[in-house]
């Protein structure tokens, strides 16, 4: 702990909130972004809500491919709920103060539930072997307890293992400074306020990301390895296409959601070479554009959800008459 915190906490009392001030070299961003993330935040709630509803009153979708899908709905919306409306709060209203508790809360969502997405897609990418590479077996494999199983070990992996990252933070002595550089309580804008030692948050913060995203994401990248191979043994005309339409959008998503995260991760390590605001704005868009496309794109890609939409809009209507 340092002297000045040690030394007298009348000069230097416990911290009780915090005051998130989002682009401290880029005021004008907030004025240009609030308008465009409100409909994103709108979008991606409207879309899953739909979707999710869909999936739940068309039986046609009752299958462990869209049992997955509701789940990965389930958690876009969490977290955009989570992040987005306190950055529109700051962004309108100038609400920058968070209370500690609401704070770390926040923090352990962002931290558990961002890998349970990339654990999700790692589960659909087997789905997606299992009926490409293995199509005669897919209905003994992927059963609806197959999925029950995923859910949980997705839930119970990534609550266990993420768990420690706010605890850890909320261990440290805050005693003086409660301005996050961040429009989010991000685990390392949070700790570096601290009159404490981050080591070990930094250590663990590593260890965890690679230990989730990055095991998930290497176990995808294989799985489409195995899925290109099957596919390109196909001798069938139009077989090989088939094929790859059927996994099309899930390799969309995947693929936006490891690249804004790549570019998340290398702009935050080239601090000198961009402005500190760039992966603040990048933080806040993961938590909102992946929410946003994941339904409309599988909406748009997937020709049994469409008919479960229309068919769902066509009742509401004829009860309104």
């Amino acid at each position: 702990m340092c002297q000045e915190c040690a030394g007298n906490t009348s000069l230097s009392p416990e911290v009780s909130e915090f005051l998130l001030n989002c682009f401290v070299r880029s005021p004008s961003w907030q004025l240009w972004l609030s308008l465009p993330l409100s409909l994103l935040f709108l979008l991606a709630m409207g879309a899953n809500a739909t979707l999710l509803v869909t999936i739940r009153l068309e039986e046609s979708l009752h299958q462990p491919m869209y049992y997955l899908l509701s789940l990965l709905s389930l958690l876009d919306m969490v977290l955009c709920l989570t992040v987005i409306p306190k950055v529109l709060a700051i962004f309108w209203f100038d609400l920058r103060a968070i209370s500690f508790s609401a704070c770390f809360l926040q923090m352990f969502i962002m931290n558990s539930f961002l890998p349970m997405e990339s654990c999700t897609f790692m589960v659909m990418a087997y789905d997606r072997y299992v009926a490409i590479c293995k199509p005669l077996h897919y209905p003994s494999i992927v059963t609806d307890q197959f999925v029950a199983k995923a859910t949980v070990f997705i839930l119970v992996r990534n609550t266990l293992l993420s768990a420690p990252i706010p605890i850890l933070s909320a261990w440290l002595h805050y005693c003086g400074k409660n301005i996050i550089e961040n429009c989010i309580c991000a685990n390392l804008s949070v700790s570096k306020l601290s009159c404490d030692s981050v080591a070990l948050n930094k250590i663990y913060q590593l260890i965890a990301a690679w230990t989730l995203l990055g095991s998930d994401l290497i176990l995808i990248f294989f799985s489409y390895v195995f899925i290109l191979r099957a596919v390109l043994r196909l001798k069938a005309k139009g077989a090989a296409a088939k094929a790859l339409s059927t996994c099309g959008s899930h390799f969309i998503l995947i693929l936006f959601f490891s690249t804004i995260l790549l570019v998340f991760v290398f702009t935050h390590m080239a601090k000198r070479k961009v402005s500190p605001d760039v992966p603040v704005l990048l933080n806040v868009l993961h938590h909102v554009i992946p929410a946003a496309l994941n339904p409309i794109v599988y909406g748009v890609r997937t020709k049994e959800i469409q008919q479960g939409i229309w068919k769902f809009l066509r009742k509401g209507s004829d009860s309104r008459k």
